[in-house]
């Protein structure tokens, strides 16, 4: 099995896993609102499962962006 070589990410690259990141914090923080408020335990229920669905999303993102980071460009391309 041959190592892959990691590349630097383009910018386009970049900007998207910064919005899903976004994404996947405002899909959290909905869904810790929801949790918070409904009176149905079953809604609730669903709503924690999603809160650490959406949270392991955001750290597999981060992640990505860290083993990424020493490929980085030092200026904008």
């Amino acid at each position: 099995m041959q190592s892959m070589q990691m590349q630097a990410l383009s910018g386009k690259e970049l900007e998207y896993i910064a919005d899903s990141i976004s994404n996947e914090d405002l899909l959290l923080k909905q869904c810790a609102a929801t949790a918070a408020t409904t009176q149905n335990e079953q809604v609730r229920q669903v709503c924690l499962q999603h809160i650490q669905n959406h949270t392991q999303h955001m750290d597999t993102l981060t992640q990505l962006l860290q083993q990424h980071q020493q490929y980085a460009p030092t200026s904008p391309q």
